[in-house]
């Protein structure tokens, strides 16, 4: 039954991130207790006066249509939060909103790619950079990046990897995977690249608000005007307010491609969900409070696990920056358990620990695995204590 399926289909890899956090359920279902490290979400609800917003909506008949890119006033938030936070002034016409940042991205590829057009992304990378990429017909041309550079491509780098057929470059800053972030110097220095070769930058940058250790983020769009009109920024609020289930992500650019954006949008979604709109525009216009209490709390664990994590046999970390998770190298250890891969030995934390994490085959990075800080504090020792236990368990000399 193959024959039924388009071309650009087949060969579509599935989400590793979301395949583990199914396995984890599954087991869980089955009576195990499995502690899942694997899903890229905050464990905090939603704030309380956002949730209070978006009910105020509803009571007030607001469950119709909106425009395809997103209700005015809620523009105006993000609008509002560009300057406010980035320092960054759009027009209406310059914004998009969807249905989360992930299918902003998506809509974007589509929309800015043609058939062989080349797309510049840094390993690792986000486990949908490059099959979104690939749906809109463009080619993922990867560079290689490691701990010993912090895991940031340089101005080198990207040079070398430009071709006349390179559409754009994917910035993403605070990483995900790594939780790596660019400095206002590097940014400079890549975005120079990125205009002497004339090409589009893509800055994904959902995670601005999750820093640690007095980081800061920057926006590579900032850094001067020219380099702002070839940058499309995208971002959101599912991890700066615990809202990735409300699906609201946005893309701020170049007016002529956020309306090629929208037009798309209006054949394929519509829009994006009224209520979840309300409740953004609360997000943005609110207190932020919450915000910086959800930021504290993942600093805190991050301070508190990082070097136990360290401290497991074959395991090599470097601390983070910012987002919520740990990549650490642990190709020593899958080998000195006796396993071939670190797939396989994902799988064996997974079945025989108990501890659901993502292999990082899917971002690029097959001797790594990445782990999430996005739950609690007392299963995150346990989760650690596990695999301490287990690798030393198997451990052979």
């Amino acid at each position: 039954m193959n024959e039924l399926l388009a071309n650009r289909v087949k060969t579509l890899s599935p989400s590793a991130t979301l395949a583990i956090t199914a396995k984890a359920k599954e087991l869980k279902e089955q009576g195990i207790d499995v502690i899942g490290l694997g899903a890229g979400e905050p464990d905090f609800n939603t704030p309380q006066n956002i949730l209070d917003a978006a009910l105020d909506s509803m009571n007030q008949g607001f469950t119709k249509y909106t425009p395809a890119g997103g209700l005015p006033a809620l523009k105006k938030a993000i609008i509002d939060k560009l300057l406010r936070d980035n320092n960054l002034e759009y027009k209406q016409n310059e914004i998009i909103v969807g249905i989360g940042a992930k299918h902003v991205l998506y809509t974007l590829f589509q929309v800015i790619l043609n058939e062989g057009d080349e797309v510049i992304i840094p390993i690792p990378y986000w486990v949908s950079y490059p099959e979104q990429v690939k749906l809109a017909g463009g080619v993922p041309v990867y560079i290689e990046s490691d701990a010993e550079q912090n895991f940031k491509i340089t101005p080198a780098q990207l040079r070398d990897a430009i071709t006349d057929k390179t559409k754009a470059v994917i910035i993403n800053s605070p990483s995900n995977p790594s939780g790596m972030v660019y400095t206002r110097e590097e940014l400079i220095e890549l975005a120079a690249v990125a205009v002497e070769k004339d090409i589009l930058i893509v800055s994904d940058e959902i995670y601005e608000k999750l820093l640690y250790n007095g980081v800061e983020h920057y926006s590579i769009a900032e850094t001067s005007e020219e380099v702002k009109a070839r940058t499309i920024v995208v971002n959101g609020v599912a991890k700066s307010h615990s809202m990735t289930g409300w699906r609201i992500g946005y893309a701020a650019g170049n007016a002529a491609i956020i309306n090629a954006m929208t037009d798309l949008a209006s054949h394929s979604t519509s829009n994006p969900t009224t209520t979840s709109q309300y409740a953004t525009i609360e997000a943005y216009n609110g207190s932020q409070d919450s915000v910086e209490k959800m930021r504290q709390a993942f600093e805190s664990r991050l301070e508190v696990i990082y070097p136990k994590l360290s401290a497991i046999p074959g395991f090599k970390v470097l601390k983070p920056q910012g987002a919520f998770y740990l990549l650490p190298d642990v190709s020593e250890a899958a080998a000195k358990t006796g396993f071939n891969s670190v797939d396989d030995f994902a799988t064996a934390l997974l079945t025989e620990a108990n501890v659901a994490v993502i292999p990082g085959s899917g971002f690029g990075v097959p001797n790594t695995i990445r782990l999430s800080y996005a739950t609690s504090l007392d299963l995150l020792e346990e989760a650690v204590r596990r695999m301490d236990n287990y690798v030393k368990s198997k451990w052979q000399d």
